[in-house]
């Protein structure tokens, strides 16, 4: 499920567009002090809807390479993905340059962070290292990746939004919109999206931009939170299921052994019946054709017909 999310944008990349906003930024993290966002070369990968070759935000400053990343849910593989990031855009970079000559090729130097603001607590700051990834660890990898995580939930690294407006009022919107949606009953999600954006243009929050794409940030936050409460949902489910399986099976093989096996089974089978099946539906409800809906989860448009038959659509094409 959450890798079906990854192939359209969402308001954190779309404001990283900005140089601006990217020098902004850039300085915030590294405490630099760059004013010229004309040598902000921005590199964001953007070749279609699969999770590898997307990313949210790129770009070379002072042959820094930093790739950024924003996260409402935690994913402990963020720096796999980094990598993946990486080794496509020095694909880029490297395009026309002698690798295999006697000459040193020099790269720029990779930066790695994410940006959190999901509603699990998480830490201020911590990192995510790529070696904890490795089947069999050893005490130096030979390669080895760091993301820096930073929480910008409210309260949480107040001096790096200090030094980021764009940031700290990107966190403003986000939580008009959760504020308002928890206010709703968390219904008419896209209504809610709306007061946000009205409210946020009358106090001069993110106001330009909002104004110029609020069309397509509607779009986008609505997107972020359908598959994030439906990943929400799953995950609850998962761990219902493991909980019963936990039980059944502690009676005969003991507690500790029985309820671990069952989390490892309830959470395998929440994933393997509910993730297309809830996909599908939830991107049909979005407007989403039968055809583009097949294009972007790469299924055979007969299968998503079949899901959204069950479920009681009338299947438009």
């Amino acid at each position: 499920m959450a890798g079906n999310r990854e192939y359209k944008s969402d308001v954190f990349s779309m404001l990283l567009e900005d140089r601006q906003n990217a020098l902004e930024l850039y300085n915030a993290v590294n405490g630099s002090s760059y004013e010229d966002a004309s040598i902000v070369e921005l590199c964001t990968l953007d070749r279609g809807i699969s999770l590898t070759v997307r990313n949210d935000a790129a770009f070379v400053l002072d042959m820094n390479l930093s790739i950024y990343e924003h996260q409402s849910t935690v994913c402990p593989n963020m720096p796999v993905r980094s990598l993946v990031y990486f080794t496509m855009t020095l694909e880029d970079y490297l395009s026309g340059k002698n690798i295999y000559g006697r000459k040193l090729v020099k790269i720029p130097t990779p930066r790695f962070a994410v940006f959190y603001n999901g509603d699990e607590k998480q830490p201020e700051q911590y990192e995510l290292k790529l070696s904890d990834a490795f089947e069999r660890p050893i005490e130096n990898p030979e390669i080895e990746l760091t993301c820096r995580v930073y929480n910008i939930n409210y309260g949480k690294n107040r001096s790096l939004l200090e030094k980021c407006p764009f940031l700290r009022e990107y966190m403003v919107f986000v939580n008009y919109v959760r504020d308002k949606h928890k206010e709703n009953g968390y219904d008419n999600l896209e209504h809610c999206i709306e007061l946000a954006i009205d409210r946020c243009i009358r106090e001069n929050v993110l106001r330009d931009f909002l104004m110029r794409r609020r069309t397509e940030v509607v779009k986008v936050m609505k997107l972020d939170y359908t598959f994030d409460r439906q990943l929400m949902l799953e995950r609850e489910d998962s761990r219902e299921e493991g909980r019963e399986l936990g039980r059944e099976e502690g009676r005969a093989e003991g507690r500790e052994e029985g309820m671990k096996r069952g989390r490892e089974e309830g959470m395998k089978r929440g994933k393997e019946e509910g993730r297309q099946e809830g996909s599908i539906l939830t991107l049909y409800k979005l407007g989403y054709s039968v055809s583009a809906i097949a294009e972007m989860l790469a299924q055979e448009e007969e299968k998503v017909k079949l899901v959204l038959q069950k479920a009681g659509e009338n299947v438009f094409n």
